[in-house]
């Protein structure tokens, strides 16, 4: 199935909103979001009534247990956006998969996996070549669609080779595409791209945890280490927002993950462990209200240990983000989506 060519490129550097969406894992008891912090809440800002940019950052294979096994001392700046920030660290999946290609593919449209429900369909974990669409038997939209609709630019920085899946299946609703596997050095672009000609969605794909997962086990030490690595990159980023007097006060950051991974072992694809399936979703910046995203949603329910399906009172799902960028920068959902489509979920 063909793309329509209903798109054209628009010059990247428009001065609108950045989400910056970054997974993260780990929880304190079963309910998974320990009490935020309340002396640290004096950084948030409120000024527009959306911000002018949105990075969104998924953290490949990030389990929740991570952030709080390793404590603030370790992931200080995971902890910065949940202590200052709307979050929760008991979020879900998408019922279908516990893997990489199938919730990222939900984190841009908005959408489940099963076809027959109305999800996008893409159930293969590699690059097959062609596009969601033809996944889906139908044109699907997505979060960039729906940006660069509005007149705003895009952005996709990736860490695994395998995303040219996305920018095949949106080549002219992706603005700039920039693949590096090194996390160290992709996070470099991004800051390069928000400091010189910042897009209103910026989407970046960090694989440390995940890759670290794969070869030595998730929550080994050296899983524990990729997770401090890539909180350090997040560091970076917060202070290239931070610093900047332009991005200050425009740049909301968003965080969440596709997937955890189970204690010791390399495989994260069996959907009913709670290892896999809990995953974070984080908001930070500006005229983001810091608390309990469960707390400020009482439209949603905390699934505590339980793994829900699409039925009845939804919990957190990372797939959910779509909605949530597209809403923080003051657009519709998108089209065809299943996911929050109403845009309940609020963080400011």
């Amino acid at each position: 199935m063909g793309i329509p060519t209903r798109h054209r490129l628009r010059p990247f550097g428009v001065a609108v909103a950045t989400l910056t969406l970054v997974a993260a894992s780990g929880c304190a008891g079963d309910s998974g979001d320990p009490r935020p912090d309340e002396t640290a809440v004096a950084s948030a800002h409120r000024p527009a009534e959306h911000p002018a940019r949105v990075v969104l950052i998924s953290v490949d294979g990030l389990n929740p247990t991570a952030i709080t096994k390793l404590g603030r001392a370790g992931t200080p700046n995971l902890h910065r956006l949940l202590r200052e920030g709307s979050g929760t660290l008991n979020a879900r999946t998408l019922v279908e998969r516990t893997i990489t290609l199938p919730n990222h593919t939900g984190m841009l449209t908005g959408r489940r996996v099963d076809a027959r429900h109305g999800g996008h369909g893409v159930t293969v974990n590699h690059d097959p070549g062609t596009t969601v669409h033809r996944y889906a038997g139908e044109r699907v939209a997505s979060i960039f669609d729906v940006v660069d609709d509005a007149g705003r630019s895009t952005a996709l920085y990736a860490s695994k080779e395998k995303f040219a899946f996305f920018k095949r299946s949106w080549p002219t609703s992706i603005d700039r595409y920039v693949w590096r596997t090194s996390n160290a050095k992709l996070i470099r672009k991004v800051r390069a791209g928000l400091t010189s000609s910042p897009a209103a969605l910026t989407f970046v794909h960090l694989s440390a945890p995940d890759v670290a997962g794969h070869a030595h086990g998730f929550l080994t030490p050296r899983y524990l280490d990729a997770v401090k690595h890539v909180d350090r990159l997040l560091g970076t980023l917060i202070r290239t927002v931070r610093g900047d007097a332009g991005l200050r006060t425009s740049t909301a950051i968003v965080v969440t993950a596709d997937h955890g991974g189970p204690r010791n072992d390399k495989l994260h694809s069996v959907r009913t462990l709670r290892a896999n399936y809990r995953v974070p979703v984080l908001a930070w910046g500006p005229g983001i209200e810091p608390g309990n995203l469960y707390a400020l949603n009482p439209a949603f329910k905390n699934p505590g240990t339980g793994r829900p399906g699409y039925g009845g009172k939804q919990p957190i799902r990372n797939g959910m983000v779509a909605n949530l960028a597209l809403s923080l920068l003051g657009l519709g959902p998108v089209p065809g989506s299943t996911l929050d489509k109403a845009q309940r979920l609020r963080v400011g």
